[in-house]
């Protein structure tokens, strides 16, 4: 049976009608994949006046775990107590690199002067069930014990992410609140991979495309993530487990209406609304998974993105000096 599909934005449709489909990974296509250069960084950065260092820091299982900072330049990083934003790259957790999206957060560097951090987790299916969770968490409790180097005020770490990244994101705040360290002033979930159970109506709907995420794909990620699924996922790696949704940070979702996570993404922001917690939820009519970050200069990307910008004002503008 066909299963109806909301309407893509026109513009979007006719900038995707160019684009090659893919619907399916195997590890083959993976490979293949995994072989193109990741994000040209450096013409990121060539018209910014930004500094950037790469760290290293251990993971408890003696992994090292590649970071990436960008700095305002010509701050004083001892007293500056700028904003961070933590940043983790979608790819299914199969692929991409600290350098995946970056242009996203690198505008919040441009708009609010924020140290930008970046996170290499490592990937499935070398790396499984909760490992990817688990480096991202390590990353942030690193920004937060060394807010005064990094000249970053730790009252304003903002934890954000795409896609995998945004499920991580989800991840590592749930891990933060029960173990009560560090402090979060917010979560920022970009359409972000949620549940492992991949059960939802818009799931369904997304069988074979259109977009750029489908159904089948989101299966082949969950999959090298979690192996053949045993009775125990963890809901630091797939958060739409988590039973309780209370005590988190304020939360700012979007997603598009034509796309696999929509489901999702709209029931974290109820359950928090439920849990007394304060989310803003976006769902832009006609947009597919990732539109954005592909296409930034379609209407609905450009609007996507400064209403996320709007809200980081709002958020950081209350938070300072706090």
């Amino acid at each position: 049976m066909t299963v109806a599909r909301p309407a893509l934005d026109p513009e979007l449709r006719e900038l995707l009608a160019d684009m090659p489909q893919m619907t399916r990974l195997s590890p083959e296509v993976l490979a293949q994949l995994r072989q193109y250069p990741s994000t040209p960084v450096e013409s990121l950065l060539a018209h910014r006046s930004v500094g950037r260092r790469e760290v290293t820091i251990p993971a408890p299982d003696g992994v090292s775990i590649r970071m990436s900072v960008f700095s305002p330049a010509g701050t004083d990083d001892r007293t500056a107590g700028a904003p961070c934003i933590y940043w983790m790259h979608g790819g299914g957790m199969v692929m991409g690199d600290r350098f995946s999206q970056i242009d996203i957060p690198l505008e919040w560097l441009d708009e609010f002067g924020a140290v930008v951090v970046s996170v290499d987790y490592r990937l499935a299916p070398e790396a499984t069930g909760t490992a990817l969770v688990d480096d991202c968490y390590q990353g942030l409790l690193w920004i937060a014990e060394h807010a005064d180097e990094l000249g970053i005020d730790p009252a304003r770490i903002v934890v954000a992410g795409a896609s995998a990244g945004g499920g991580l994101a989800a991840g590592a705040t749930l891990l933060a609140r029960d173990l009560g360290t560090p402090a979060i002033a917010a979560q920022m979930l970009i359409c972000p991979m949620l549940d492992h159970r991949n059960t939802s109506t818009s799931s369904r709907q997304y069988s074979g495309g259109p977009g750029v995420w489908t159904r089948e794909m989101n299966e082949f990620g969950w999959h090298a993530v979690l192996g053949d699924r045993p009775d125990e996922v963890s809901s630091y790696i797939s958060p739409a487990l988590a039973d309780d949704l209370s005590g988190l940070p304020t939360t700012y979702i979007d997603t598009g209406s034509a796309e696999v996570f929509r489901d999702e993404d709209t029931d974290y922001a109820t359950r928090i609304w439920a849990a007394g917690g304060q989310a803003e939820l976006h769902v832009w009519a006609g947009g597919f998974h990732g539109f954005d970050a592909l296409y930034p200069q379609a209407h609905i990307s450009a609007t996507a993105r400064r209403t996320r910008t709007d809200w980081l004002a709002r958020l950081l503008h209350r938070n300072e000096g706090a």
